[in-house]
């Protein structure tokens, strides 16, 4: 059986160390951060490398790919991708930024799937209030729930044709922390129906998306003494309340905004619903507190995260890769019209 968890490794090769631990402790997946990645050939070797440890081929490889300030795959070997905020800046209409969500998520998963990464930790659902830590900022698709929803569905979409899953964030909200949950831990004191306004709709809409990562963040008007992380009052709004079935993982366990030990922190969000920990930093000792407290992966988040793997597609979207990237260049340059009709090109990817 697999261990209910997603770990990450310390650079461009897996040490025999790593080899060996993830061989015992059989996680559910794997992350990669910018620290991992060189070149195409390196990291296509390292998620195959990954993988083979636990001697699974169809093992989930994870990457936080949003594009601007988030995008762990990026020149000169890869395209740099705009922030979320860019699409309906450059856009003359919605529907013109929507598109351009989209054909932007499609050439993601295009990169990410050529080198063995299939889910992708984007679209950030987080509707930002003024004054708000800039810890999302321009990671927002717009300033506005009704805003944002399309462009963030386009996105997930685009990365779903493109065989790859993404991962709706940061749940249940992160627009109105007035702190960054890296370093501190942020406290929302807005009452529940101001939640239920503006920080929820989006995640309601995206429901139907296979995977959802929590937030560190205390919302008092849930739980006054938790982050939702490791809260069961917040994973049962996210269930019963948004209306979420999918796969929940945690944010980063070794986030400044947690306290305690690892080995209680996987336990506490364990035993407050989450499905998957997710453990980013590669530290040897750290994986190995938080592979002894989360247990093996089983009943309902094990038919949760089998449910989400089968949403892969294993035959893509039809994507002419050159032209859909110039065509995305050239309307984020805003000299390009939005088209009506199907997405360009016929080759495959």
């Amino acid at each position: 059986m697999r261990s209910a968890a997603v770990f990450g490794c310390s650079g461009h090769r897996l040490t025999a160390d790593e080899r060996a631990f993830f061989r015992d402790a059989r996680p559910w997946g794997f992350i990669l951060f910018r620290r991992n990645v060189d070149g195409p050939d390196q990291v296509r070797a390292l998620t195959q490398a990954l993988r083979e440890t636990i001697d699974d081929p169809d093992a989930p490889v994870l990457v936080d790919q949003e594009g601007g300030r988030v995008q762990r795959l990026g020149p000169p070997h890869w395209s740099r991708y705009p922030p979320a905020n860019a699409y309906l800046k450059a856009a003359n209409d919605p529907l013109a930024a929507r598109e351009l969500a989209r054909l932007g998520g499609r050439l993601m998963a295009h990169d990410l799937r050529a080198v063995g990464i299939t889910v992708d930790c984007a679209p950030v659902l987080d509707a930002p209030v003024p004054g708000a830590h800039d810890i999302i900022g321009d990671r927002a698709f717009a300033d506005s729930p009704a805003g944002l929803i399309p462009l963030a569905r386009a996105q997930a979409e685009g990365l779903m044709a493109g065989g790859v899953l993404p991962v709706i964030k940061h749940m249940p909200g992160h627009g109105r922390a007035f702190a960054d949950s890296h370093k501190d831990l942020p406290v929302v004191e807005t009452p529940l129906e101001d939640l239920e306004a503006w920080d929820f709709p989006p995640f309601r809409a995206l429901s139907d998306m296979p995977m959802a990562m929590t937030a560190h963040v205390v919302f008092t008007a849930i739980d006054a003494k938790r982050p939702a992380t490791v809260s069961k009052k917040a994973v049962r709004l996210m269930r019963e309340g948004l209306g979420f079935s999918g796969l929940i993982l945690t944010d980063d366990l070794s986030m400044q905004a947690l306290s305690g030990s690892l080995a209680e922190r996987a336990a506490a969000a364990m035993k407050a619903g989450c499905d998957i920990a997710l453990h980013c930093n590669g530290d040897m000792g750290e994986m190995r507190q938080v592979a002894g407290a989360v247990g093996r992966l089983k009943g309902a988040s094990k038919a949760r995260a089998e449910a989400a793997l089968a949403r892969i597609v294993r035959e893509v979207e039809p994507l002419d890769v050159e032209a859909a990237r110039a065509r995305f260049e050239a309307m984020l340059a805003g000299k390009l019209e939005a088209q009506r009709g199907p997405d360009v090109g016929e080759a495959q990817s």
